[in-house]
């Protein structure tokens, strides 16, 4: 009996069940579900996720005539499983806490994203609901409450792939270059690593850095980007619409490779430290 309700306990939702549920709600009618479960047998579909396929049909409701959009069917799903919807916003996440709680590996596995950590509990956005081996296992590493929130399964996909590569490039630059950055005790001491350069500018973790700090301003339609040494931990900050945003920490020995590798790209003279300088 137990290992029966362990099987439903960790089972993934396929997408005769979902197809099921939206008939039962009103949003697809009798011929169309019948149509894709006729089109899904052998297809391969069994390797992506209902609600991505279903999206791929541009269905519209048949109400109102909204389009059944990814983000509508996620939003309408969460509601299905009574289970709280969650927009992933990477701005309002913690990417160094988040990208601890578990290997990129293991987040790929169940394509599950932490999102959340506090003193207390972990929240975590997933697509499968009812899929929640994972949680029984993380639950005893980090003896914290595991909450999970329904997200958008490409949005997980996506912010997965890009949290972990910014993380390990900063971990990589770390162990590459100069020792971490609490080892360096005083202003003194900062303003010779940068002097001595000896975490490299081209080092590849650091322009994978630099690469994903561009990519991601231009993706959030962020006006400035502020890099902000500090003793310790250096803070990397956007402005959107006027306002500042906070977005990651990056230890100071790697800004300031980080600085370097901007002097590069934008023809500056990587030497110069104290006065200004523009460049393109």
């Amino acid at each position: 009996m137990n290992a029966v309700m362990d099987k439903q306990k960790h089972r993934k939702l396929d997408l005769h069940e979902v197809l099921t549920w939206m008939e039962q709600d009103g949003l697809v009618d009798k011929d169309n579900a019948h149509m894709l479960r006729t089109i899904a047998i052998g297809a391969g579909y069994n390797t992506r996720h209902p609600l991505q396929i279903i999206a791929e049909r541009n269905w519209k409701h048949p109400q109102h005539s909204q389009l059944l959009s990814l983000e509508v069917l996620t939003e309408w799903f969460a509601r299905r499983v009574d289970i709280p919807y969650a927009r992933i916003d990477p701005l309002k996440i913690d990417v160094a806490a988040v990208t601890d709680v578990m290997s990129y590996a293991y987040a790929a596995r169940f394509n599950v994203l932490p999102v959340r950590v506090d003193e207390t509990t972990i929240t975590v956005a997933t697509a499968q609901p009812y899929d929640r081996e994972w949680m029984d296992e993380l639950s005893r590493l980090h003896r914290k409450e595991f909450n999970i929130v329904i997200s958008n399964p490409d949005d997980i996909s996506h912010y997965l792939l890009e949290f972990y590569t910014v993380a390990k490039s900063v971990v990589g630059a770390q162990v590459s270059g100069h020792p971490v950055a609490g080892n360096i005790q005083n202003l003194e001491q900062l303003m010779e690593l940068g002097r001595t350069g000896k975490l490299d500018a081209n080092d590849q973790h650091v322009v994978n850095i630099v690469d994903w700090l561009l990519q991601y301003a231009f993706d959030q339609r962020a006006s400035d980007i502020h890099l902000e040494p500090r003793r310790d931990m250096s803070n990397v900050r956007f402005r959107i619409d006027g306002v500042m945003h906070d977005v990651y920490q990056i230890p100071t020995s790697v800004m300031a490779a980080v600085s370097s590798r901007i002097k590069i790209i934008g023809r500056m003279d990587v030497a110069e430290k104290r006065r200004p300088q523009d460049g393109r």
